[in-house]
């Protein structure tokens, strides 16, 4: 079995919800990024380890959260002697508008990974977007590059689409299934 990792920062709750359905889908360790932009010292060693990398961030002014940007400054080090190359890297960001730039997070998250040599793993799930679609269908905000949510800004992490949720549990189940693919 592929190991797997999602390393994310979460402001309000929002993103360590969709965190925690990503890591579910894939079976996933989760290594969360603190207040401060920080992982624990261990989790530069489990991310070396790691067959897969998920990253999540929220989207914050059109691009990931500072605590995110100061985790992937941090990895330079890995990036210098190239730990991460060729592993299966995915993203996913969470924001309070419907479009919210969302699109350039996800960017910045495929940038990240290319940088460290790695191969991106896509959404892989069609959109829900018919006219009988609902709020709560898988992939109803129509992401084909990774996982993204919408969650009104003053709605708790609770009050989540269920859809959005679903979307990402696939969307773990994906890169699961895609790092396997690997493993052979």
């Amino acid at each position: 079995m592929a190991k797997i990792v999602v390393v994310f920062h979460s402001g309000y709750g929002h993103t360590q919800r969709m965190a925690q359905a990503v890591a579910e889908g894939a079976q996933a360790e989760l290594i969360a990024i603190d207040a401060d932009g920080n992982v624990p010292a261990s989790a530069w060693d489990t991310l070396a380890a790691a067959d897969a990398i998920i990253m999540g961030s929220p989207t914050y002014m059109g691009t990931v959260s500072w605590q995110f940007k100061k985790f992937a400054d941090a990895s330079s080090k890995a990036w210098y002697s190239q730990a991460w190359k060729d592993k299966l890297f995915a993203g996913f960001t969470n924001s309070a508008a419907v479009n919210g730039d969302k699109g350039s997070t996800l960017t910045y998250l495929f940038t990240l990974a290319m940088q460290h040599g790695g191969l991106w793993v896509s959404q892989g799930i069609m959109p829900s977007s018919t006219k009988a679609a609902q709020r709560g269908d898988p992939n109803y905000l129509g992401s084909y590059a990774g996982a993204i949510a919408q969650s009104p800004a003053d709605a708790g992490a609770g009050d989540m689409h269920a859809g959005d949720l679903q979307t990402a549990s696939a969307f773990g189940q994906r890169v699961a299934k895609v790092a396997a693919r690997y493993q052979r």
